[in-house]
């Protein structure tokens, strides 16, 4: 997410709420997703370091946009 120097509408600070709840529930199920393939290992270990990189990446990125508005939403006030 870029870093702008003019404050946000409260359009914006709605449309990113809207991002992190999407990314908040596909992060969910990619948890459970690496949890079953997890669970079934040896069976498709080749698969479980994409599978994690995957995850740890949203995860990251979900960390990011919270963050992101948490600024936002602080600057609206």
């Amino acid at each position: 997410m870029l870093q702008t120097t003019t404050p946000p509408t409260p359009e914006a600070v709605a449309e990113l709420k809207k991002t992190v709840r999407r990314l908040n529930s596909k992060a969910g199920q990619m948890k459970m997703d690496l949890h079953d393939l997890a669970e079934g290992l040896p069976t498709d270990y080749e698969k479980l370091i994409e599978e994690a990189t995957k995850t740890y990446d949203i995860f990251r990125q979900l960390t990011e946009l919270r963050q992101q508005l948490k600024a936002w939403e602080e600057q609206l006030q």
